[in-house]
């Protein structure tokens, strides 16, 4: 067990994977000589090689499109694309040909292709740098996505998917990469897709994922200190969700609030609330709340890059909100 920055759990991820793997390699703009815009790839240069880990030209479709062909052909590629801004370039790639081909195919050529991507609103990087787009991707059938919050689950899904022989995308986020944790390479990982309860509680369900986690342990303390108990589901999956988990969750505490850094229209918690309201219904005392980022485009201005995503008292303010009946007092 030690404690490592974000960065560096999936550092030792790739490290264990192209040690294990011959046919295992990456590429993307800087992942060679620089080290990766993140420092995920550092060091790896030097260790094994240009041709494992390979500089690539600032044109995402055409790199994407080598990891897709380079799949077809029997290698475990990883590509990344510096930022998921980016990947707007290269959906080609990723929904008409990575997502596609093993169905198109009847299964007789998988796709074992991981694509990292770090996204989410970083510190005034504008707002064409700053776009959450996990419900799009999510959306696509034959794609499968993961986003660890941690630096063990940065570590496990990074490993997971680069074995797997299913196009998956490895969602970062910006934040996160010099955040610490503790890190067991010799603990066994959960399921790939199976959500987690980060933190137990009887009074709400708190469904989440990304950065989002972090927050939502944080307001779950400052909530216990008042008398509300905040149970914490972390997803770790958008791409299949783990709904038997999320489920079990509401069944213990009747209600639920979504927490999500995506703007509300369209994102990640319409189809969480839709879902849950379909399968939990005669389990809720309440109507599904959630808390999410505004819809507009990331303004660059600091402050009010801020107020644009939820912060710690919209979360505190929804939970009372939630918890509390008409006379003031918690059910």
């Amino acid at each position: 067990m030690s404690n490592v920055l974000y960065w560096q759990a999936l550092n030792e991820a790739m490290d264990a994977e192209l040690a294990a793997d011959e046919t295992v390699f990456t590429v993307g703009e800087d992942v060679g000589l620089y080290g990766g815009t993140y420092r995920v790839t550092e060091g790896l240069l030097a260790k094994y090689g240009e041709w494992r880990v390979r500089d690539t030209p600032i044109s995402e479709n055409s790199f994407t499109g080598l990891g897709v062909g380079a799949a077809l052909l029997g290698l475990r590629p990883v590509v990344e694309i510096m930022t998921i801004n980016f990947a707007l370039l290269a959906m080609d790639a990723i929904v008409n040909m990575a997502a596609k081909i093993p169905f198109m195919s009847g299964g007789q050529f998988p796709m074992p292709l991981t694509i990292r991507m770090p996204g989410g609103v970083a510190r005034q990087l504008g707002a064409q740098h700053s776009q959450r787009l996990e419900a799009m991707l999510m959306g696509i059938p034959g794609l499968r996505m993961v986003v660890p919050a941690t630096p063990q689950d940065a570590y496990w899904q990074l490993r997971q998917a680069i074995r797997s022989d299913d196009p998956i995308i490895v969602l970062e986020h910006e934040l996160l990469y010099f955040r610490t944790g503790e890190l067991d390479e010799t603990a066994v990982a959960p399921p790939l897709h199976q959500a987690r309860v980060s933190r137990p509680g009887r009074d709400l369900t708190c469904i989440t994922y990304s950065r989002m986690v972090s927050l939502a342990l944080e307001t779950a303390e400052a909530l216990a200190a008042e008398g509300i108990e905040m149970e914490v589901v972390d997803l770790r999956s958008l791409a299949p969700i783990d709904w038997k988990t999320c489920e079990q969750s509401v069944s213990r505490t009747h209600r639920c609030l979504i927490v999500e850094e995506d703007n509300e229209c369209g994102g990640v918690g319409a189809e969480i609330t839709a879902t849950l309201q379909a399968r939990s219904f005669f389990q809720l005392d309440a109507p599904i709340r959630r808390v999410a980022g505004l819809d507009l485009p990331t303004p660059f201005n600091g402050a009010l890059e801020a107020q644009s995503i939820p912060q710690k008292k919209d979360v505190v303010q929804a939970a009372k909100e939630l918890v509390t009946n008409a006379t003031g007092g918690v059910s």
